[in-house]
């Protein structure tokens, strides 16, 4: 390596490092030593603790983003899924969607494998360095009600906007109430051009009215996750179908009937 690309790259770490004095004097005072053949090798080192802060901070990005461990693009069996979808979720997964506060909306029938697709998204968003945070909107929905009860929903909100993705899982699974479908709406406005939403629902627009309770709450929180949004509707059988599909007719096959007497 070139000692000026040497030079360059230490300045660039320690900055990175947030080491200001350390970045404007070091190189200077290692040349004027006369060192200057060391200057690659203090250069690998702080690569190194560049590197090691990293993995750390992804360490720590995937035990608070509760993601199963399961559900990534390795296990993820892209074959079943329709060609267009896969090549839109690989483009997501670089995050130019989340720099944005864009929103991803997942949309299928129940067992399609939209949760896997949610998460494994998620994972790789992580993997990159990003906050994210996944959750079934049942439970999402449970805990703000309760913040709500105790005066401190402000503050539920604001720890939900430290993750830079928000994963709502199943959202109309369970039918809420008006109290329940109102933190929800108070949640999506929160992160309106803010932060991302990923939601994977099997419930079309045309049905949200069964979780927003009311014809103009529905139409204002679809027109605010829609207005920034990619959408991917996975139109496949089910999983678990194919796999019950799959057991009967070995079972089938494997049968053979006693003989009578």
């Amino acid at each position: 390596m070139k000692a000026e690309d040497a030079r360059t790259r230490i300045m660039e770490l320690l900055t990175l490092f947030k080491l200001p004095t350390a970045a404007e004097q070091m190189v200077a005072r290692i040349e004027k030593a006369g060192h200057d053949g060391a200057l690659p090798v203090v250069k690998e080192v702080l690569e190194l603790e560049a590197q090691g802060r990293f993995d750390r901070r992804v360490a720590r990005l995937r035990k608070a983003s509760h993601l199963p461990h399961t559900k990534t693009f390795a296990s993820l069996d892209e074959a079943r899924l329709p060609r267009t979808v896969v090549q839109k979720v690989r483009e997501l997964s670089t995050g130019a969607f989340v720099e944005r506060a864009a929103n991803v909306l997942v949309f299928g029938l129940p067992g399609v494998g939209k949760t896997h697709v949610a998460c494994a998204l998620g994972d790789a968003l992580v993997r990159a360095g990003r906050s994210v945070l996944f959750v079934p909107t049942y439970l999402l929905v449970q805990q703000l009600l309760a913040a709500r009860r105790d005066l401190s929903l402000p503050r539920a909100l604001r720890h939900l906007d430290a993750f830079e993705v928000l994963i709502l899982d199943d959202l109309g699974y369970v039918q809420q109430n008006a109290d329940e479908a109102e933190v929800l709406f108070t949640m999506m406005a929160e992160r309106y051009e803010r932060r991302s939403i990923l939601i994977t629902s099997n419930l079309v627009f045309s049905e949200w009215e069964r979780i927003f309770k009311n014809p103009m709450a529905t139409a204002a929180a679809i027109d605010r996750l829609v207005h920034h949004a990619t959408i991917l509707e996975l139109d496949v059988p089910s999983y678990r179908t194919e796999d019950a599909k799959k057991r009967a007719k070995k079972n089938d096959d494997n049968y053979t009937p006693h003989p009578a007497g």
